[in-house]
């Protein structure tokens, strides 16, 4: 399978899953630029925004909505989420199955989005996937 988030959902390559539904998958991002980084998916495949239905993307907004309120009400204590669509190339999407970042932030936190791309880890995503699994759990629906 060439695309990685289409192993994922599959069950093929393995990945940290913090949601899932019929329609969407929500997974720890492999290099976060902060911990609870997490990537929502939808589970059929489409490209980006333009081959992408608005429905898929209000859903995917929603979801990133509810894992954002989970980072604040959570052990991680986010102040606030980047919430974010990289639409082709030009935006930085590397992988090209539409996604939702949500990276959880910190007052005066100094984060910088590409720096370390590469390098970057969380030393212990089945930890944070289940602080964000178990607050998203307690939020009402």
């Amino acid at each position: 399978m060439s695309c990685v988030f289409c192993a994922i959902v599959s069950g093929e390559a393995p990945g940290i899953r913090v949601y899932e539904d019929d329609d969407y998958l929500a997974i720890l991002d492999i290099r976060p630029i902060v911990r609870g980084h997490t990537l929502v998916v939808p589970k059929r495949h489409t490209v980006d925004l333009t081959d992408t239905p608005a429905e898929t993307i209000a859903g995917l907004v929603r979801i990133g909505q509810r894992i954002g309120l989970a980072a604040r009400a959570s052990e991680l204590k986010a102040d606030g989420n980047n919430i974010a669509i990289n639409d082709g190339k030009a935006a930085f999407q590397s992988v090209f199955h539409i996604h939702l970042h949500v990276a959880p932030r910190h007052s005066g936190d100094k984060l910088s989005f590409a720096k370390g791309l590469v390098v970057r880890r969380d030393p212990d995503r089945e930890e944070t996937g289940r602080i964000l699994r178990d607050a998203l759990a307690g939020l009402p629906d």
